[in-house]
């Protein structure tokens, strides 16, 4: 059996372990490469047979067959062109981009194969497929509003994942996201415009991630729920993604993609 040869950005940090240990337990997959940032104390560490942790990333990647990226926006884009030049397909759960930086990564996957996600999870993308079907049945007499918690330690809000729920629930109701969102409030607001998608961020603790989406009507309240207990859960769909690309040709795909729910 051919094994897919994976590589891992940011492989110090709280992703990057369980993604480790997730592929060591992984009989089709095999451990290529491992990266950190420059001047990192990691460097040099053996994290598996033959594989030290590196911040030559393109002396590292040659070979690879995908790289698997749950760093920042700036890291993900320079492993990006490295990526493509080397034509090694890409896993990217890194949040936070914005419209400029994502148009990069769709120049890049007229090259290579990227799944590009907010969440790899399986769960929280079957739930958005579950938010198409509650929001057109939802669609008039409701107050849609989305609640998140993370740990203490994440640097962006809302989430990604509230996003990209976020996105799914405008583009079902023939909204902009952009123009209805609302994220916070504070002193006298006056009443809640019903066209408006609401946020609401708490971060604290060591909360892996949680995520509601309320459809608030006259008489009831109907939520959608996802709570993540385990990184492992992000991890596990990133190597679903992995193994996908390997059957792939060129694109950007999503997670929706990789489970054939479109």
């Amino acid at each position: 059996m051919t094994r897919v040869k994976v590589a891992i950005a940011g492989c110090g940090g709280r992703m990057g372990k369980v993604l480790l240990d997730c592929v060591a337990q992984a009989d089709d997959l095999v451990l290529h490469a491992a990266l950190e940032y420059d001047g990192s104390p990691l460097l040099g560490n053996v994290v598996a047979e033959g594989v030290k942790i590196s911040a030559d990333i393109e002396s590292a990647l040659k070979g690879a067959d995908v790289l698997i990226d749950f760093t920042r926006p700036e890291g993900t884009l320079r492993h990006l062109e490295i990526c493509r030049r080397l034509k090694v397909n890409m896993v990217i759960g890194t949040t936070g981009f914005n419209a400029q930086q994502k148009a990069q990564l769709g120049a890049a996957a007229q090259d290579i194969g990227i799944v590009f996600a907010p969440n790899m999870s399986v769960g929280v993308n079957l739930v958005f497929k579950l938010l198409e079907t509650a929001s057109r049945v939802l669609d008039h007499g409701y107050d849609i509003e989305i609640i998140e918690a993370h740990h203490r330690h994440k640097v962006d809000a809302p989430s990604g994942t509230a996003l990209g729920m976020g996105e799914v629930v405008a583009r079902t109701l023939g909204r902009d996201l952009a123009q209805c969102a609302v994220y916070g409030r504070e002193g006298v607001t006056g009443e809640r415009d019903p066209s408006t998608i609401g946020f609401a961020t708490v971060r604290g603790g060591d909360i892996v991630g949680d995520h509601t989406v309320l459809y608030a009507g006259i008489g009831e309240r109907i939520e959608i729920t996802h709570k993540a207990s385990s990184r492992a859960t992000f991890a596990l769909g990133a190597l679903r993604a992995a193994r996908f690309l390997q059957e792939n040709k060129a694109g950007l795909y999503d997670m929706q993609d990789v489970l054939a729910l479109k």
